[in-house]
Order: structure tokens, then C-alpha cells, then sequence
């Protein structure tokens, strides 16, 4: 067992803890607000990703073979930077990532899937603002408390339309996976409403709200892991996963583009 991981070495923008058994948290710390760039995917969210399924894995195998009832639980927490409550995640470094045509297919949409089909419950503990692939991060979850915004502003919002970004096949496909809501959809997508806690909450974009800081976001988070972690036990909730959201699979894996000789060449760069 990794009691803690920081990932990548030398330049760590993530910090992986095991605080028991069956409790894994991912930390997110690139700088302050948490932008979700290139090497915070490739280099730390996916790595921090094996190491969390295959801790489970053997922990789950040892306890088919002792039938230790207990040992087959797990779940998982992202947080944001937990010594403030500013910021879950501000979304891409939208400068950089859009220069690369290949971002969405083979950084981003690969995260999405992955957390889409993990195979144990994951729960985002939104701490702060959480906004565009950000909100994306936190959708993806199977569980999403966030902060009541009473003791600091934070908002939710998918803000492309104020920014001239075009949405990727995954962002639609997943919003009309998990909410179902035409008007929803119109709100989220087409206006870039600022959503507080309490909006987002009632409109079902949210489970629960948490007066207080980023520990008592935390603490909520947990005792959601507690209550379903058991549920990993069987092997089968991400098999579950994939068949509820194999639409939104399908979707991501069309990549539809044009592959010319340059997408090819910044894949190969990108990849290699």
C-alpha cells in the first residue's frame, strides 16, 4: 500500500493518500485554481488513477481468497488544494490546449472515460469554484458535495459560450447522460449560468452541500465513500457504469476528425 504518492516526480501537482483501507483521496495542487493541463492528466490524474484500481484490486483478490468480507471495499475522493476553499478546479489552461488538436481525444475524453467506468465508487469534493472542464471533472464522478458558498463565494459553471469555445462530442454526451433536463441542458450549455450551491443542489447538478471549509467538504465526501464503498465489493459497479453511460462511450470512442498528416504529427509528438 502507497500511503502517499506524489505525482509527477520532481514537479508534483497531485498528492495520492490511503488513509484506510478503503479510502483513497486524490488532491489536486497545479498552482492555485487547478487548471487541468497536459501534464496534470498524462503525468499525475491517470498514473494516481493505476495506482488506486490496482491497490484495490489485490487488496479485493486477498480478500476473495481469505473471505474477509471487508477487504473487497474502496472508494475514492478528488478534492482541490485542500489548505484553501477557493478553487476545485478552474477548468483547461485553455491557451495551450487548444493549440494541440489532439487534446480532447487523447488527454481529456481518456480521463473522462476512465473515471466514467472506474470501478469504485468516486466522489469530487468541489471546495471551491469549479468551472468549465473543471465542472466537466466533477460531472463525471458518481457523487458531487460541494461547499455552500456561505463563508466564500463559489460558483459552478460551464462558461464556453462567454469564451468562444465549441463543445467536444464528451461535454454533450456526458451532460445528457447524467442530467436529463432539456432546460437543464439550455441553462448549462447555451446561457453559461453561474450556478451557486444551493442552484446547482436543487436543480440535481449536486447531491449534497457542506457549510464550512474544504475539511468539512472533505468529511461529508468521506462519509459518502463509507456508505457505498461496499458496493465495489462484488467487481461489478464499474461493469454497471459502463453499460448505464455506454452511449456516452461511444460517443467519445466515434473521435470524429479529419486526420491529416499534421494532427498526425502533433499525436505522435504528444504520444511519444
Amino acid at each position: 500500500m502507497v500511503a502517499t504518492l506524489s505525482l509527477p516526480a520532481g514537479n508534483p501537482l497531485l498528492t495520492l493518500t490511503h488513509p484506510k483501507p478503503s479510502l483513497w483521496i486524490i488532491e489536486l495542487h497545479n498552482g492555485q485554481d487547478n487548471r487541468l493541463t497536459h501534464e496534470l492528466i498524462n503525468k499525475a490524474v491517470m498514473p494516481a488513477l493505476d495506482t488506486v484500481e490496482r491497490e484495490w484490486r489485490e487488496q479485493r483478490r486477498s480478500a476473495l481468497e481469505t473471505k474477509n468480507a471487508e477487504g473487497g471495499k474502496g472508494a475514492l475522493i478528488i478534492v482541490g488544494k485542500r489548505d484553501q476553499d477557493k478553487f476545485f478546479s478552474n477548468g483547461l489552461d485553455f491557451a495551450n490546449s487548444s493549440k494541440d488538436p489532439n487534446f480532447f481525444q487523447l488527454t481529456f475524453d481518456p480521463m473522462l472515460v476512465r473515471l466514467l467506468t472506474f470501478p469504485i465508487p468516486t466522489i469530487a469534493a468541489i471546495n471551491g469554484h469549479c468551472y468549465a472542464g473543471g465542472f466537466m471533472l466533477s460531472l463525471v464522478c458518481d457523487y458531487c458535495v460541494m461547499t455552500d458558498g456561505s463563508s466564500r463565494n463559489a460558483w459552478l459553471c460551464m462558461n464556453e459560450v462567454h469564451f468562444g469555445a465549441s463543445w467536444p462530442h464528451s461535454f454533450a454526451a456526458l451532460l445528457s447522460a447524467k442530467i436529463g433536463d432539456h432546460r437543464l441542458h439550455r441553462k448549462i450549455a447555451l446561457e453559461g449560468h453561474r450556478f451557486t450551491p444551493a442552484e446547482a443542489l436543487q436543480d440535481g447538478i449536486l447531491d449534497y452541500i457542506v457549510k464550512g471549509k474544504t475539511a468539512d467538504v472533505l468529511a461529508k465526501a468521506e462519509e459518502i465513500a463509507d456508505k457505498f464503498s461496499g458496493n465495489a465489493s462484488m467487481g461489478v459497479w464499474g461493469l454497471i457504469k459502463a453499460n448505464i453511460y455506454r452511449n456516452v462511450l461511444e460517443t467519445v470512442q466515434k473521435d470524429i476528425r479529419l486526420v491529416n498528416p499534421q494532427i498526425d504529427e502533433a499525436a505522435a509528438r504528444s504520444r511519444l
